[in-house]
């Protein structure tokens, strides 16, 4: 079966990571590449990173069990619907508005994630002193890698 809703992401990006789905950011974004996963149009892009996983573990949800239902061909409706049924963790409204602003303001913790931060702020941006959390470097990633100049 086809999967619906597949953007070929060697064509162009994902959804921003800020872009909300049942109030949860990464969601969006993380069902754009499981699509494209299955699809075998991914690109440089990669299901269940680390960022993903934030979601997933949040919601009590597996990698694997959200590609089922993917490949199965829903919707972002039909998949928001399922995870409100069968998430491990129910996360009411305002847990998950907090969740998501928390999210969108993460920045690098550690000198590890710092280093790895700077150097692609570096390659996709040296001038921008704007970029300071992850989803500013991701959007920005996303702009330049496919021809956006910074």
């Amino acid at each position: 079966m086809a999967v619906k809703n597949t953007t070929d992401l060697t064509q162009r990006p994902p959804r921003s990571p800020r872009v909300r789905l049942g109030g949860y950011v990464i969601l969006a974004r993380m069902l754009d590449k499981g699509r494209a996963t299955i699809a075998g149009k991914a690109g440089e892009y990669h299901y269940n990173c680390p960022l993903d996983q934030r979601c997933l573990t949040f919601t009590g949800i597996s990698a694997e069990a959200l590609k089922k239902q993917l490949a199965a061909g829903k919707g972002d409706g039909e998949i928001l619907e399922w995870i409100q049924k069968t998430a491990k963790f129910k996360r009411s409204e305002p847990e998950i508005a907090a969740w998501s602003d928390i999210c969108e303001r993460r920045a690098p913790a550690d000198p590890e994630s710092r280093a790895y931060f700077n150097d692609l702020h570096a390659k996709v941006a040296p001038k921008r002193e704007d970029v300071t959390t992850w989803f500013d470097l991701l959007d920005l990633d996303d702009y330049v890698s496919f021809g956006g100049q910074a």
